[in-house]
């Protein structure tokens, strides 16, 4: 490498100290492992440690599609994980919104043509559900 070369590459490593670090945002599995794993279990079947510990057994979310004649409810999904939906026993979901929400929002079309801005989180944990369905 030239010498000028070398030199100008040298001089711009102590530019990036002076940039943001960006925080990795966690997958929608990691997600899931942190925040849902508990109740739902590992393979999201609803017999996670805590499932006993609750009033309701937890739901097996490998079946939201077939229980929705085969289509994934993303919106419904994202709606009860976000904490605006009651379960049909009046149960809610812990307030997960503080924890999802952040900086990096994605327009999302849940179906109805409106682009509508979602926390990226939010929507990867939704895919990771969509992805696990038998």
């Amino acid at each position: 490498m030239q010498p000028a070369k070398l030199f100008l590459l040298a001089s711009l490593f102590p530019l990036a100290a002076c940039l943001p670090m960006q925080k990795k945002v966690p997958s929608g599995a990691e997600d899931f492992a942190t925040y849902c794993a508990a109740c739902h279990g590992d393979g999201a079947k609803g017999d996670g440690p805590m499932a006993s510990t609750l009033d309701s057994t937890p739901a097996d979310l490998t079946g939201l599609a077939a229980r929705n004649k085969g289509v994934f409810p993303a919106t419904a999904v994202m709606s009860k994980i976000w904490g605006y939906t009651e379960g049909p026993d009046g149960e809610m979901m812990p307030q997960f919104a503080p924890l999802l929400d952040g900086e990096n929002m994605v327009l999302f079309d849940g179906g109805d043509g409106i682009a509508t801005p979602t926390p990226l989180r939010l929507v990867q944990l939704a895919e990771y559900l969509k992805s696990i369905q038998r």
